[in-house]
Parts: structure tokens; C-alpha cells; sequence
């Protein structure tokens, strides 16, 4: 458990010495710079890269650029100083980001039939291989072989989707295919201990029941039309997540706490909408769909949807709203108590939102409800002072 601690009220207090004191916040600053580092970094190699590509614009010198610049950074990295190795890392990861990034898009403007069925496979290959020598203790440049697996991993999954929009798959094969990018992403996230990339499988993985609309010009990753569902879905992540943080080392549960509060937040979105909207379960999966695509005329779509909705689970959007609150407010005492930092805050924040929805809403005109919430909310915040009292009186 990560503890967040005022250091000079520790010492003043006589818990630390000053040197105590000193080195924890030393080792802050160390983590904090080696973030920044590496941010910048990763954000100079990623443009450098993409600049070289369309620069160039040709697949022969690309190619040839990429191999020179894969040179330059070995050759820096084995006769080069460890102050120069930085420099060498980054040549690797911009010649390796050059020959793959290059080469793929050259398959999509030039080969688009083609290019799913070589990506898919060149890409998995790349991620194996990087995957083989990470495993086998090859990490001299861990940096830059995690930098490469993802670059593999990267082509492989743009690869499955051009084919999956190729070949116009829908579910439920299209359902298991983003279950797949999920495991996959969160997989390598969890392996080279990189939890932004862990925190990725969330967008696959809250599509799984379709609980996204996209256009031509963007995509709401997380606008759910089966927000009871997504909610269930999400809820099992969170319970997974939660339980198996309890029982691993602190290095994996980082990343299990943080899929189970990207998990809390999806869930809270779904439950807006449900509280402006309500839902009814299942009609845009097993029942009519979401679009009148499939019937002979609009008024046949309505007609199927209506006598659907007649015998359907119904949850009006007051009961969501009410439920919503119930559960925001259970979430934020027991993350409290048990120190869940993330699910604390995602909690405090979606409460405000509900609030401050519900306030327009709702409850514009009704003062009563003011009145009644905040006179509630005085015996709960005292409920869970006493309880925290008698938990610091007896710890186990």
C-alpha cells in the first residue's frame, strides 16, 4: 500500500528524523524525474520517427535510413560511454519505429488488400521474439526492447483490424477479437511493468459489449447504450482486479489497481447515462439492435422495438439515479477504510458529477430535496468518524 505522508509534519511531530525525511523525499524526486525523462523521451522518438517517415517519403530510403540509424545506436551502445546511452536507445527505437511504421504504411496506401494479412502475422512475430528475449533476461536495453514488443503488438492489433474491417466481421466473433486486444494489451502492460500501457485494455475491453459509437471524424470510446450490462461487466473486472491485488506482489498489483479503477470510472459513466435515460436491458444486443438495418421499413424496426420493450427489464432513470448514489456513497467509505486511493477519488469525482447533474435534472425546483440530502448526509459523516475511531482503537 503507497502511503501519502507529510514529511515535515512527520518531523515535527518527532515520527522521522530530518534524514529520514530527506531520503524519502529524495526517492520521490528520483521517481518523479525518471517519469519526466521518460515521457520526454518517448514523445521526441515518437516524432522524430513519424518526421523521418514523411519526410522521406519513400519506402527505399526509409528503409534505408531505419537500418543506418538501428546501426548508429548499436554501435553507440557497445563503444559508447554510459552517459552516451540514452542516445544510442534512442537511435535504436527510431530505426526500428521507421522500419516498421514505414513499412505499414506502405501496405495500407499501396497494398491495402494485402495489408492485414502481412501486419498481422510480421507483427506477431516482432512481439514473440521481443517477448522470447525479455523472458530469457535479455534486458541490457529493457527500455528499448519494451519499446520494441509494443511497436509489435502495435502492428500486429492494427493488423487484425484491418482485416476484422476488411471482412465486415460482427459479433460475436467481433466480441472475442476485443477481448483478445484487452488480454493482449494488459498482458504486455503487466510483463515490461508499464502501467499506462496496462491501463490501454480498458478501450477494448469496455467495446465488448459494443458500448461505443464512432463516425467518420471520432469515436466515444465510452457512451454505453447497454449501460446495466457494462456495469455487470465492469463490476466483475473491479471484484478480479481487487481480489487478486490482495494476493500478489505489490509490482503486480499496481497494475490490477489500476484496471479496477479505469473499471470504476467506465461504470460511472454508464451509470450516467442510465440515470438521464434509464435502460432497457438487452434490447441493442438480443434484441432489436440499435439500428433499423435488417427490417423492411422503420415502422416494422419501431413495431419490433416497442413489443421488445413490453416484456424487457426496465429500469427507469430515478431508480438509476437513486441506486447510483447508494453505490457512490458505499464505495467512497469503503475505499476509504481501506486505503484504495484511486477508487476514493473516481468516487469523490463521479459524486460531484451525479450531484451536480441530478441538480439540473432533477432537483432544480425542488428545495425539499436539498433540505433532506444534506440533513442525511450529517449522521452518515458521522457514522463513518465513529467508525474509524473505533478502528484506530482496535486495528485488527
Amino acid at each position: 500500500m503507497h502511503v501519502v505522508a507529510d514529511t515535515t509534519a512527520l518531523v515535527e511531530d518527532g515520527v522521522l528524523a530530518p534524514e529520514q525525511a530527506l531520503e524519502i523525499e529524495t526517492r520521490s524526486r528520483d521517481v518523479m524525474i525518471k517519469l519526466a525523462v521518460n515521457a520526454i523521451l518517448c514523445f521526441g522518438i515518437i516524432a522524430a520517427t513519424a518526421g523521418f517517415i514523411f519526410w522521406l517519403a519513400n519506402a527505399v530510403a526509409v528503409s534505408i535510413t531505419g537500418v543506418l540509424m538501428l546501426v548508429l545506436g548499436l554501435l553507440i551502445l557497445a563503444k559508447g560511454a554510459e552517459a552516451y546511452r540514452m542516445f544510442g536507445n534512442s537511435a535504436i527505437l527510431i530505426g526500428a519505429g521507421m522500419l516498421m511504421g514505414g513499412a505499414s504504411i506502405e501496405l495500407v496506401d499501396k497494398y491495402e488488400q494485402l495489408a492485414g494479412w502481412i501486419m498481422t502475422p510480421a507483427g506477431a512475430f516482432v512481439t514473440i521474439l521481443g517477448v522470447w528475449r525479455w523472458r530469457s533476461g535479455a534486458l541490457s536495453a529493457a527500455f528499448v526492447l519494451g519499446a520494441v514488443i509494443l511497436m509489435g503488438l502495435s502492428m500486429h492489433l492494427i493488423g487484425i483490424e484491418l482485416l476484422v474491417m476488411q471482412h465486415q466481421i460482427g459479433s460475436p466473433l467481433r466480441n472475442l477479437i476485443l477481448l483478445y486486444y484487452a488480454m493482449a494489451v494488459a498482458t504486455i502492460g503487466w510483463m515490461i511493468d508499464v502501467r499506462l500501457v496496462t491501463a490501454l485494455a480498458i478501450v477494448p475491453f469496455a467495446q465488448m459489449l459494443e458500448t461505443g459509437t464512432a463516425y467518420f471524424h471520432a469515436a466515444y470510446v465510452f457512451y454505453s447504450p447497454e449501460p446495466t450490462l457494462t456495469i455487470v461487466q465492469m463490476i466483475a473486472l473491479i471484484t478480479a482486479c481487487l481480489w487478486g491485488a490482495r494476493k500478489t506482489a505489490d509490482r503486480d498489483a499496481r497494475h490490477l489497481r489500476i484496471l479496477a479503477v479505469l473499471g470504476f470510472i467506465v461504470a460511472n459513466l454508464c451509470a450516467l447515462v442510465g440515470s438521464l435515460w434509464g435502460d432497457v436491458v438487452g434490447e441493442t444486443i438480443w434484441g432489436p439492435g440499435r439500428y433499423s438495418d435488417g427490417y423492411p421499413d422503420w415502422e416494422s424496426y419501431r413495431a419490433a422495438r416497442e413489443a421488445f420493450r413490453d416484456q424487457a427489464l426496465t429500469i427507469p432513470d430515478g431508480v438509476y439515479a437513486i441506486l447510483w448514489a447508494v453505490v457512490l456513497a458505499a464505495v467512497i467509505i469503503w475505499s476509504a477504510r481501506h486505503s484504495q486511493r484511486g477508487l476514493f477519488n473516481a468516487g469523490l469525482t463521479f459524486a460531484a458529477i451525479h450531484g451536480y447533474t441530478q441538480m439540473f435534472e432533477s432537483f432544480a425546483d425542488q428545495p425539499l430535496a436539498y433540505l433532506l440530502g444534506g440533513l442525511a448526509a450529517i449522521p452518515l459523516a458521522w457514522g463513518v468518524w465513529r467508525l474509524n475511531q473505533r478502528m484506530r482503537a482496535h486495528p485488527s
